[in-house]
């Protein structure tokens, strides 16, 4: 694995949105963004909820390639700054993988009301080509095989962590933010994800993603890893950043 195909890893685990670029049915041959909320499923395609009388929705039943370009925030030179175009083709989910929806809903729990309604759908992103701009003269070509990593825990495994941690270890979610820095401003954290390489936490409607020192690969190794993060000895090589900057 390259590092640029690393850090265009990253930077898609990190964020939470992009601009997701169709090719418009309305002006044809011009292309449409819209900013579109994201999270990625098990094989880590971005999964986004969409409206049937959205336009980019209509854009892409009429030709399903677009692109969702993602890019660090508040920075000072965004021409210096990390950034991924991922070119893709676009189709819904299918019903039987509803609890992929689930995991969306944990970052976008405002999002139940429009999932709830018989126009909004999960539509899943499966790249083709990806572009990494890692900053000036830092340009890079990848292909999924080399950027995307599937998620070692099932929808149903990554659930019933979630709610284990949430339920009978608030306490240590906690921790995990002040170890990293993270202001809880007055409000309890609440984890919503998790990966190979790092576990997702909510506060208000910002979600901060924090990243493990070695990756787990087992709901074993990922008990040990969630211990061990409770200890400040964990700290000093790792660290979180509020997802989507």
């Amino acid at each position: 694995m390259t590092d640029a195909a690393t850090e265009a890893r990253e930077l898609l685990s990190r964020c939470t949105h992009g601009v997701l670029s169709t090719h418009s049915v309305t002006v044809e041959g011009y292309p449409l963004g819209s900013i579109t909320p994201y999270v990625l499923d098990d094989q880590g395609h971005p999964l986004i909820l969409i409206s049937t009388i959205a336009q980019h929705t209509k854009n892409l039943s009429h030709d399903p390639k677009c692109s969702l370009t993602i890019a660090e925030s508040d920075v000072d030179d965004v021409q210096a700054s990390a950034r991924l175009s991922v070119l893709a083709d676009a189709a819904p989910i299918a019903e039987t993988e509803a609890e992929l929806g689930e995991r969306y809903l944990r970052f976008f729990p405002e999002a139940r009301g429009y999932e709830q309604a018989h126009d909004f759908n999960f539509w899943r992103l499966t790249p083709v080509r990806l572009r990494y701009i890692g900053g000036f003269g830092k340009i890079h070509w990848l292909t999924p095989d080399q950027v995307l990593r599937p998620n070692p825990f099932s929808p149903q495994q990554e659930t019933g962590a979630v709610t284990h941690m949430n339920r009978d270890h608030a306490d240590a979610v906690a921790k995990y933010c002040e170890f990293a820095g993270i202001d809880s401003l007055g409000q309890t954290p609440e984890m919503t994800g998790v990966d190979a390489e790092g576990l997702y936490i909510r506060i208000g409607q910002a979600v901060h993603r924090i990243g493990f020192r070695e990756p787990v690969e087992s709901m074993d190794a990922l008990r040990k890893t969630t211990i061990a993060m409770c200890k400040p000895d964990y700290w000093p090589a790792t660290g979180a950043t509020q997802a989507g900057s």
